[in-house]
C-alpha cells in the first residue's frame, strides 16, 4: 500500500491588518458625513413673533463664466456683454449679490476687463475670481 506524506498542519490566523482598515474606512466615512448631515438638518423650533421684524437681504450668487474664446455665461447661459449688465442690474435689485467669475486660465485679459466694466455699469461693486491652487 502507498503511503502519503503528511502535510505540516498550519494553525488558522485571523488577519487583523486588513480589518483595522475597513474599521477605519468606515469611521471616518461616517465622520465626514455627520459632519455635512447633521447641521443641514436643524432644529425645529418654534419663531417668536415681533410686531416690526426686520427683513434681511437674501444674498443671490451669480457665476459668470468667461471661456478662452472670450464668451460669457451667466449661470450657464450663455450671453452678449450688454445682456450681462441687463440682466445683474435687474438680479441687484432683488436681493444683494455675490458675483463669482471664472474664466477660463487661457482666456484674454480684454474679455476679462471689458466684464468687468459691464459689473460696473450694472452697480455691482465687487466680484471674486476662482483660481485653482498649484
Amino acid at each position: 500500500m502507498r503511503s502519503w506524506p503528511t502535510r505540516t498542519r498550519k494553525s488558522a490566523r485571523i488577519e487583523i491588518i486588513p480589518m483595522i482598515d475597513v474599521m477605519m474606512f468606515l469611521l471616518v466615512f461616517f465622520v465626514l458625513i455627520s459632519l455635512n448631515a447633521l447641521p443641514a438638518l436643524g432644529l425645529r423650533v418654534v419663531l417668536p413673533t415681533a410686531a416690526n421684524p426686520t427683513h434681511l437681504d437674501i444674498v443671490k450668487r451669480v457665476t459668470l463664466t468667461l471661456t478662452a474664446d472670450g464668451e460669457i455665461y451667466i449661470d450657464g447661459d450663455k450671453t452678449s456683454l450688454d445682456g450681462v449688465t441687463e440682466r445683474l442690474r435687474a438680479m441687484a435689485q432683488d436681493s444683494k449679490l455675490t458675483v463669482v467669475i471664472s474664466g477660463d486660465r487661457d482666456a484674454r485679459l480684454q474679455p476679462l476687463v471689458n466684464l468687468l466694466d459691464a459689473l460696473k455699469r450694472a452697480g455691482i461693486v465687487a466680484a471674486t475670481v476662482i483660481a485653482r491652487r498649484e
